[in-house]
């Protein structure tokens, strides 16, 4: 931990992403505090102070219903992360059980798993979420169930090339020579030395999960009102370009310090723990 920490702070972006995901992840966690409005994440009005330019106390400015925008951007950033936590959460293990088993065992095992695979991954991903969100309704768990059944073939490609690799160490073939079992080989012997790279995965992936969660709202498939999500709020501003323009310009910015602090930090990660492989 202390070489990983000495490595990642000697990196300036590293730096810059651990800053950008820290305040991105408090804001989450403790907007019942920061937040100064915090019963502007529901469904409240307050037409005294409708599309008000960014002014104390609202630093961000209004919406047109009067509520702080900076308020509803910390519950924004909650609901975003909570979206990309869940669907991780499901794709990764779902993913790399199957790219595990179809890179060891092999045969027809192998060949279902990574035709199937495929059929996903040919499918652009927006795409196939646009697709599911128009056959369902527009709500969080569902917006998290398409953005979830787009992700696990990523992990099932990544974990599948690494597996074929690695089954051929040396490491594998003495597991298998002292009568391991398959189970044994693939998820005590060969997933631990994949972890790397899935980790850097996901914390890539968590970014853009936020981005594409971000452009079906943006859309009106995603997250409905009267909760807050960034992407609606870019959307319902847009509307009111150039006049009302903090509107659409802080939660655009708050979509672009998210995805850019998980990107570097992501980079970051990645030098690290092939430095440790």
């Amino acid at each position: 931990m202390k070489r990983t920490l000495f490595i990642l702070l000697r990196n300036p972006l590293s730096v810059i992403g651990l800053i950008l995901v820290g305040t991105v992840v408090l804001s989450a966690i403790f907007a019942d505090f920061i937040a100064p409005f915090p019963s502007h994440s529901g469904a409240v009005v307050d037409f005294a102070n409708f599309n008000k330019a960014p002014e104390w106390p609202y630093i961000f400015g209004t919406d047109l219903v009067g509520r702080d925008l900076f308020s509803r951007i910390l519950y924004a950033y909650r609901i975003s992360l909570l979206l990309g936590v869940v669907v991780l959460a499901v794709a990764v293990p779902v993913g790399v059980t199957i790219g595990l088993v179809a890179g060891y065992v092999g045969g027809w095992t192998e060949y279902v798993l990574m035709r199937v695979t495929d059929v996903f991954l040919s499918i652009p991903p927006l795409v196939l979420a646009l697709s599911m969100m128009g056959l369902l309704e527009p709500t969080l768990t569902n917006g998290m169930l398409a953005v979830t059944v787009m992700w696990w073939p990523w992990y099932t490609r990544l974990v599948y090339n690494l597996t074929r690799s690695e089954k051929e160490e040396g490491y594998v073939l003495a597991a298998e020579v002292i009568g391991a079992s398959k189970a044994h080989v693939i998820f005590r012997e060969i997933l631990p030395n994949c972890v790397p790279s899935i980790v850097t995965k996901m914390t890539l992936d968590l970014g853009f999960v936020i981005l594409i969660a971000s452009s079906l709202s943006f859309l009106g498939l995603g997250v409905q009102p009267p909760t807050p999500d960034l992407g609606s709020m870019v959307a319902d501003g847009a509307k009111y370009l150039p006049d009302s323009w903090w509107l659409t310009v802080f939660p655009g910015l708050a979509i672009l310090v998210a995805v850019f602090g998980f990107n570097l930090l992501g980079d970051a990660l990645r030098d690290v723990l092939g430095a440790e492989q």
